[in-house]
């Protein structure tokens, strides 16, 4: 029989299926390879080939797989196309060679966790995030180091309680690794606990469910704290009275009489626990009627280190509630860089206020400062109307938010604005819905330059352009431009080498 006979009366693709099935979770978009594991794999990647020639494996063994690929097909079509060419030898040593497409079937399935997350009420570890403080500033802080390292990811569901967050979690390892990365950004320390549930004689299998307790040190940016005097001592011989500039990893502490600075870790601050003396709210605005920069100040025995980033300063103020009287405060401040006479500032009142602080009410009252400022004031309204950036935030399940939680956010995102240390650690994006506003009625407030903006790029057309477009749809985020980039941009649009690019605007 000739070749062309053989081709027409054999069919060495019998046996082998045409069509099958593949299960797809919509929910997490990942594909079932059986048993029961389920992998991510993109349309037509090597992962989702070999996936789908697992389905006809043992049909294959009988003839030899030359070459596999994917036929195109429409992303919202649920249909994924198999071309194979296959080789067998038939009679008398002729080797035929067949092509054939299997075509496969997307089934929708939803994995297990996805299940557990649509349940909500599954889990079996659960981190408590706690802070014993009325101001929000570092939960806003922790939210968005969180957002930046992709940690919310692995949670079944985000709870925002009084004091705190709780979030749940499908595994044990889950929530000890964010606990393990809260104790690395901020100090704080950790108990855990675990409740069995059920256990099998039998098999000795034992189900439980695991708490951990995160317990942040309830001091917060810009407060006024009184150490003890064994940790002032310790810490350079500084004064007790200190104001927290910034709390990261640990808790920086300035000295506003001589600029001094300290670093305290969790453990420390656990062993020599202190207080903030006041709240945010009682926070009161002076006016700078007169200030003397000073430059140079004798170090006292054993001093720390000193910040290079501030001036120390000796000022008069007065309350803008008592400008009709003539009573003035003496204060020495560490905002000297950025204060001038007719400033507004806000500070606390030490002179008419009764301190209920444990190492405050031991301290000589010539050591205990009139009055403490803490940061210039800006008019806040106009900084919020040119305010062209914006931050993310975590999905979660909040109590009903009031005013205060609003002012606390607003706070948050000023000291963003005024501490370049902070903004690192923070993923901040362009607020396209605002324009930039040129700087001719500048007030003097910090601003965040366009150079430390990230973009959000929607890609939602692709070479369809039809409902496909959405599931190509991606956000990336870019840095802005600097001038230089701007530059040279600009010069290729110039030589029209992009004409569809746009205004530089």
């Amino acid at each position: 029989m000739c070749v062309g006979c053989l081709r027409a009366q054999v069919d060495i693709t019998e046996g082998i299926p045409k069509q099958g099935t593949v299960h797809f979770c919509k929910q997490c978009e990942r594909y079932l390879q059986p048993p029961g594991t389920w992998i991510q794999c993109a349309l037509e990647s090597r992962e989702l080939l070999a996936l789908c020639l697992k389905k006809i494996k043992a049909s294959l063994s009988k003839v030899r797989l030359i070459d596999a690929g994917f036929i195109w097909t429409e992303p919202h079509s649920k249909r994924l196309k198999l071309k194979l060419t296959v080789q067998k030898e038939v009679i008398n040593g002729a080797v035929l060679q067949q092509v054939f497409v299997v075509e496969y079937i997307v089934q929708s399935q939803m994995c297990e966790d996805c299940h557990r997350i649509e349940a909500k009420d599954f889990w079996k570890a659960v981190v408590q995030v706690r802070q014993k403080t009325l101001h929000k500033k570092t939960f806003y802080y922790l939210e968005q180091l969180i957002l930046k390292h992709r940690l919310h990811q692995n949670t079944l569901r985000i709870k925002e309680i009084h004091d705190g967050l709780d979030f749940y979690y499908s595994s044990k390892q889950h929530a000890q690794k964010m606990v393990d990365f809260l104790q690395c950004t901020v100090p704080s320390r950790s108990k855990s606990s675990q409740r069995l549930i059920s256990h099998d004689i039998h098999s000795n299998v034992y189900n439980y469910k695991s708490t951990f307790s995160v317990e942040i040190v309830p001091i917060c940016k810009d407060n006024v704290v009184c150490l003890s005097p064994k940790l002032a001592q310790s810490l350079g011989n500084m004064s007790q009275i200190c104001v927290c500039i910034r709390v990261t990893s640990t808790i920086h502490l300035i000295d506003p009489r001589t600029l001094q600075i300290a670093e305290i870790d969790g453990s420390t601050y656990w062993r020599h626990p202190f207080n903030s003396l006041f709240h945010p709210k009682q926070l009161e605005e002076f006016i700078i009627m007169d200030i003397n920069r000073v430059y140079e100040k004798k170090k006292g025995a054993g001093a720390g280190a000193r910040s290079n980033k501030h001036t120390l300063a000796e000022a008069w103020v007065r309350k803008t509630s008592e400008l009709d009287t003539d009573h003035q405060y003496f204060c020495c401040t560490h905002l000297g860089h950025i204060l001038n006479p007719g400033d507004l500032v806000l500070g606390f009142d030490l002179a008419n206020c009764n301190l209920n602080d444990e190492f405050a009410n031991k301290m000589n009252p010539q050591h205990i400062p009139d009055v403490v400022l803490i940061k210039k004031s800006y008019d806040r309204s106009k900084r919020q109307r040119r305010r062209n950036w914006k931050l993310k935030e975590l999905e979660r399940d909040r109590e009903a938010t009031d005013t205060d939680d609003e002012r606390q956010y607003q706070d948050f995102l000023e000291d963003l604005e005024e501490d370049e240390t902070i903004r690192k650690n923070v993923n901040i994006y362009r607020n396209a819905d605002i324009p930039v506003e040129s700087d001719t009625d500048d007030d003097g407030a910090p601003r965040i330059s366009l150079a430390e903006m990230l973009e959000d790029l929607h890609i939602s057309q692709d070479a369809t352009g039809g409902e496909g477009a959405e599931m190509l749809t991606e956000k990336l985020p870019w840095k802005a431009l600097d001038q230089k980039d701007w530059k040279i941009l600009w010069s290729v649009m110039n030589t029209e080498l992009y004409p569809t690019c746009g205004s530089v605007d």
